[in-house]
């Protein structure tokens, strides 16, 4: 990025020699950041990826731009991303039928529910979109989206899925998963934060959320930023390459930190446990300490965690997706997120699962008496 900004790179809509080659860079990166994802580069089909300011910016056009299209419900699972959840909150409030897919208690969206709501658009109740999270960002669950997808196909609706956190984890496949839309992001993969992306099937239109310019086809106007588009290429080159050595490195990392705390803290809870999790995320509770409580603790202890999504982590609600999972009340006023990379060293997470061990016990004496 250092590199493209000392190039001075001029608007890449404008057509002297300058705009043409920042107009190289953004769609050298397009292709690359598609390729990486397995979507069609080449031929009369291929994909298309909308740059955008991030993910939420991503999920929201998704949202908004493919149900706009057509009428009828919006079917999104109950674990989404706040950015998912909020917009089919405003277009219910907008008078948009709005349906959302339960989960069972190892974080697994409910296919069953979905093939009822299915069934029923057969008979005449009409679903616009369906949006279910290809892995969960509090909890790592994968979820079942290209059998999802599959259904969807059968009775010609249109699927979302937020793949935000899977990129750069683990393998992702566009193509195979047979969504019509997906969202990505940069920032997720030690990337630039500022800009994201919407992969779109080839036919796929979606309704704008902005206007005033003719850029990516009027779709997402607005001037394109050479200098994130090329860091964003660089990001999803670096975060696939050699992925199965850098997924097991994370896994050993989220897993010595599992396994490090259980074997130092009494009554610990990992959410999603059972079922097939990203390499890099840790759900774990703590019943008997109040979550925000323990976030302070250990950020003052040099520990960083979240207590849910960042987005809603100035939030003191409860975490969403625990409770839509029907945990006991106690692992879900304790629960806490961590995140490791290929980054993460051993030290840090023995550091950690010992800080915990020293911070439990006396924030557990000390809890409030309305968690007693």
């Amino acid at each position: 990025m250092h590199d493209l900004m000392q190039m001075r790179l001029a608007n890449p809509s404008s057509q002297h020699a300058d705009g043409r080659r920042a107009r190289r860079v953004v769609e050298q990166a397009r292709d690359a950041i598609l390729r990486h994802c397995s979507a069609r580069t080449v031929g009369m089909e291929s994909d298309q990826l909308l740059f955008t300011s991030g993910g939420t910016e991503a999920n929201n056009l998704a949202i908004f731009g493919l149900s706009q299209l057509q009428p009828g419900a919006i079917v999104v699972s109950a674990i989404e991303h706040p950015s998912v959840l909020e917009s089919v909150t405003h277009a219910a409030s907008q008078g948009r039928p709005v349906h959302f897919l339960p989960v069972d208690q190892n974080g697994v969206t409910c296919l069953e529910s979905l093939q009822s709501l299915l069934e029923r658009h057969h008979q005449g109740t009409p679903i616009a979109l369906v949006s279910i999270m290809l892995a969960n960002n509090e909890t790592g669950v994968l979820q079942p989206v290209q059998e999802a997808a599959r259904m969807c196909r059968r009775f010609g609706v249109l699927i979302h899925t937020d793949a935000v956190q899977v990129l750069g984890k683990i393998e992702l496949d566009f193509a195979s998963l047979d969504v019509d839309a997906m969202t990505v992001t940069a920032h997720k993969i030690h990337g630039p934060v500022g800009i994201g992306g919407l992969i779109l099937r080839h036919g796929i239109q979606v309704a704008p959320r902005f206007f005033g310019g003719f850029q990516q086809l009027g779709l997402r106007p607005g001037t394109e930023m050479p200098v994130l588009a090329g860091g964003f290429e660089e990001a999803v080159v670096s975060a696939t390459t050699d992925l199965e050595s850098r997924a097991k490195t994370m896994q050993g990392m989220r897993d010595l930190l599992q396994n490090e705390t259980r074997r130092l803290v009494d009554g610990c809870f990992v959410a999603g446990e059972l079922s097939p999790r990203l390499p890099h995320t840790l759900s774990i509770s703590f019943p008997g300490v109040e979550r925000q409580a323990l976030q302070l603790a250990l950020d003052m202890a040099g520990i960083a965690c979240s207590t849910g999504s960042a987005c809603a982590s100035g939030s003191s609600q409860s975490s969403h997706v625990l409770e839509a999972m029907h945990l006991p009340q106690e692992v879900i006023k304790g629960g806490i997120r961590f995140g490791v990379s290929v980054e993460t060293t051993e030290s840090e997470v023995v550091v950690t699962a010992e800080r915990l061990a020293q911070l439990i016990p006396k924030l557990r004496q000390n809890r409030p008496s309305s968690m007693a």
